[in-house]
């Protein structure tokens, strides 16, 4: 991974962590690093930091925190419900631990804008590629849940068009084989005594 390609995921972490007025205030240097690295990613920031920050904070919280289909964590994508999901998330918060990454925010280990800021850091080693393969899946399935007038699309089409390799369909179905739906069948004893 280059330079630009490393600015680009600092950029995008930015604009996909939940905006605080902490972040809002950065939002002219934010701006620029987009203006050096890509266009459209330019135009995406400018147009989303344009909006006064309770408005980019509904925004943001309608279309992650209220889509499930839109959530910003890794492993929801790739596993589901499923108890697998646990594990895999022990495995990348050990990756992210042993890599000396500080985690500060209180989020959890596959928050991925925290794993975009991780691989703009990182050295490159086999578990970064494999990170790299895991959110290209993840990124696809969020960005093809988004609306085409969605202020967030252009940072998923930014990212899948010019920093994750497209998965393969072979790929994606044995991803999506992974994934369980959420147990919704009455449970067999009653919730109120």
């Amino acid at each position: 991974m280059n330079d630009r390609e490393k600015l680009m995921l600092a950029i995008a972490s930015r604009m996909l962590t939940y905006p605080t007025e902490a972040l809002y205030e950065e939002k002219e240097a934010v701006i620029a690093a987009a203006k050096e690295t890509d266009a459209a990613l330019e135009k995406a920031a400018a147009a989303l930091f344009c909006l006064p920050l309770s408005e980019i904070q509904s925004l943001y919280v309608s279309t992650f925190d209220l889509q499930e289909k839109n959530g910003l964590y890794l492993t929801y994508h790739e596993f589901g419900d499923s108890p697998k999901r646990g594990a895999a998330f022990i495995k990348l918060q050990k990756m992210i631990n042993e890599a000396g990454f500080e985690r500060n925010d209180g989020e959890l280990a596959d928050y991925m804008p925290m794993l975009f800021e991780f691989l703009a850091v990182s050295e490159p080693s086999r578990e970064t590629e494999r990170l790299c393969k895991r959110l290209a899946y993840a990124v696809q399935r969020i960005a093809g849940h988004l609306s085409e007038e969605s202020l967030y699309m252009p940072v998923f089409s930014v990212l899948m068009e010019q920093i994750f390799e497209q998965p393969s369909k072979e790929e994606i179905e044995a991803l999506e084989q992974q994934r369980e739906k959420a147990d919704l069948e009455n449970l067999p004893y009653p919730i109120m005594y």
